[in-house]
């Protein structure tokens, strides 16, 4: 079956240019000639991929991006931003918004085709690792009919890519559903009044964010980035509302989640107000270990990182760290920490 493309450009030449080569290569192509127009050709189409221009009457690119993703049937769609040399240096603020790719103008033939492909091959990979983690998750999901609901309302979302460093939502938004994680790695940050940061979470694949915020109806508390490219599933909240009235079961479950995620922070407070440096780093390091077992040859982690997660400043991280491989308690090859001694650090003495 035939692949669609939308491309949304506001200069003729160019886009009746692109038009061609794509319908050339089997492609079913979507044109707009402006910003706003391509947003609702996305939202009747629903295309496999975009290519947008970033300077554009209406509605330029980034606003494009911007209102694809606030829409569930749109924000998946692999994106490809079109742009001038001169406008290369304001790609990052594009690229931390979700667009995909770039290409510069101008372009030949092989390159946009050949973008093209790789976008389209990811997204089918991604797909395919989608069906692969939700057969992993049978520790939440039983014959009961309610959480057998639930894995039908996941299986039926579409996934969204982040990139590292990509900002998942902000301290103070509003939370508009629960965000499963199914590959990669996501931290949750908040600003202290002093201006440090503190980590209160770190989650891995199969494990859910923004459970407060929806659960207590509330704007988010911390701000989500993606510590490595991750794969989510945003299941949204009037959805849930409904498995939580309907289903006993399904609100158990989340209880249990939800008291699992306090219980957490509160042994996370303690730790940074009574414990010393040494023993912070410690528990810091176990955790990190227990909850992500499947890292056993070393999980990466920044100092500012480190930092956050034990309340400690970066000097002290850096020390603590060089003496415990002094010790013989961990290895460190740049930002890679394996844990050599997990009993002994366990038991370490405030």
């Amino acid at each position: 079956m035939s692949k669609t493309v939308l491309i949304i450009e506001d200069n003729d030449d160019i886009r009746e240019n692109v038009v061609e080569i794509l319908e050339l290569a089997g492609f079913n192509v979507h044109q707009a000639p402006n910003g706003k127009t391509g947003v609702d050709l996305a939202a009747q189409h629903h295309p496999d991929l975009i290519l947008c221009d970033i300077m554009m009457p209406e509605l330029d690119g980034y606003g494009v991006l911007y209102m694809l993703n606030k829409n569930p049937e749109t924000e998946h769609i692999p994106f490809i931003f079109l742009t001038a040399r001169a406008e290369r240096l304001d790609l990052r603020k594009g690229m931390e918004m979700g667009a995909d790719d770039y290409l510069t103008k101008p372009f030949d033939d092989l390159e946009l085709l050949n973008a093209i492909d790789v976008r389209l091959k990811k997204q089918a990979a991604q797909e395919k690792f989608y069906s692969k983690s939700l057969d992993r998750l049978h520790t939440l999901f039983s014959k009961n009919d309610g959480l057998s609901e639930l894995k039908k309302i996941i299986q039926e979302r579409r996934t969204r890519a982040f990139k590292k460093n990509q900002v998942i939502y902000y301290e103070g938004d509003k939370g508009n559903g629960l965000y499963l994680l199914l590959s990669g790695k996501v931290k949750c940050i908040k600003l202290a009044k002093d201006g440090r940061e503190l980590m209160t979470g770190l989650y891995g694949p199969d494990e859910y964010l923004g459970i407060n915020a929806m659960l207590l109806n509330e704007e988010h508390s911390d701000t989500a980035t993606a510590m490595e490219d991750s794969v989510l599933c945003l299941i949204p909240k009037d959805l849930l509302e409904q498995l939580l009235n309907q289903y006993p079961d399904v609100a158990r479950e989340f209880i249990k989640l939800l008291a699992h995620d306090i219980k957490e922070k509160e042994e996370q407070l303690l730790q940074m107000a009574y414990h010393s440096v040494r023993k912070k780093m410690a528990e810091a390091m176990v955790r990190l270990q227990l909850q992500h077992p499947e890292l056993e040859h070393g999980f990466k982690i920044s100092r500012e990182d480190l930092a956050a997660l034990t309340g400690m400043a970066t000097e002290s991280v850096s020390r603590t760290l060089t003496d415990f491989k002094e010790e013989g308690l961990i290895d460190k090859k740049g930002s890679v920490i394996t844990i050599l001694k997990l009993n002994a650090l366990a038991k370490m003495k405030n």
